[in-house]
């Protein structure tokens, strides 16, 4: 089990590198893949990564096998060959690995733990996404179980795990049980963090790696402030 950062270089926390993939524990603000913003992505930096370390001549080979919300935090997977992209895209798509993440919330859940099952349908145009009670057309199932794990002064944290993966998943079924992230102001959260974050945090990954085959377990530290350091 892996939960130290191996090399802190170029802004990068690299959490697991190998031949074949790096792990890497995103920042908030970071966004892993380039779009509409211009700004320079995770991948882009992890290539440049790559190509000084390794003293490699001409273009980096880097695949994003799966990303993260922007103002979230934590574990992303990049593959380092096309072989390994293949079979980490396989392993995510069929949902053989087990995905564990933290969220900091400020109203109490109804249950100290439960299974949320929901009908999520995205809004492409504000890029956000509802979570239904009931099936709604062109929703998705989604289906996640989370515990409280520890009360702090005014918020409570969660851990939680994931079944599906949908689009903000576990920011739209936290909202739609009354209990929306700290920060999150798009899914309900009453106030922004000074960061422009939220307290939600992809906090490990256990799956077996698809090219030593041997099983990988990798923890991302939180970032440092209040609320995670109580923990």
């Amino acid at each position: 089990m892996s939960n130290k950062i191996i090399s802190n270089k170029n802004n990068l926390q690299i959490l697991h590198e190998d031949n074949h993939l790096i792990v890497v524990n995103k920042r908030v603000g970071d966004i892993v893949q380039g779009d509409k913003t211009g700004d320079k992505p995770l991948s882009e930096v992890v290539k440049e990564y790559i190509k000084d370390k390794y003293n490699k001549p001409g273009e980096v080979f880097l695949g994003v096998v799966h990303r993260l919300d922007r103002p979230t935090t934590g574990i992303v997977v990049f593959a380092r060959t096309s072989k390994a992209l293949t079979r980490m895209n396989e392993l995510f798509s069929n949902r053989e690995t087990q995905k564990t993440y933290w969220a900091i919330v400020k109203n109490k859940p109804s249950k100290e733990e439960d299974n949320l099952v929901h009908y999520i349908k995205r809004n492409e145009k504000n890029n956000t996404s509802k979570a239904h009670i009931k099936e709604v057309p062109e929703s998705k199932l989604a289906s996640l179980d989370f515990k409280i794990f520890k009360e702090l002064n005014n918020y409570f944290a969660l851990e939680i795990n994931l079944h599906t993966g949908r689009h903000h998943q576990i920011r739209a079924q936290l909202s739609a049980v009354g209990s929306p992230i700290k920060g999150d102001l798009k899914y309900g959260f009453d106030r922004s963090n000074l960061d422009g974050g939220i307290h939600l945090h992809a906090r490990k990954l256990t799956f077996i790696h698809p090219v030593t085959k041997e099983a990988l377990t990798i923890t991302a530290p939180t970032p440092s402030d209040s609320i995670w350091d109580a923990l």
